[in-house]
């Protein structure tokens, strides 16, 4: 299993998310920082899935996530993949 986390800052609230790629498939959660217990999107928006594409492309360009991850991502959004830059 492979964990990605980040956060936003939404006005004067900090909301963090946290994605888990196991078996195959994502599992999204999101929190605010105030609170302790993590909530499951189901099903997560675009917005979401967009989020997650644009942490794990600027993982994959430091060298830190894999290409097929970011593949997986597009094909959810339905965007045309050609393979990593090269």
């Amino acid at each position: 299993m492979t964990k990605h986390q980040w956060r936003e800052q939404e006005g004067e609230e900090i909301r963090y998310w946290r994605a888990n790629y196991h078996a195959g498939r994502f599992e999204l959660y999101t929190r605010v920082k105030e609170e302790d217990n993590w909530e499951r999107l189901n099903p997560p928006s675009k917005e979401d899935w967009e989020a997650l594409r644009d942490v794990l492309w600027r993982k994959y360009q430091r060298k830190r996530c894999a290409w097929n991850l970011v593949a997986k991502v597009d094909k959810m959004l339905g965007k045309a993949n050609e393979g990593p830059p090269q």
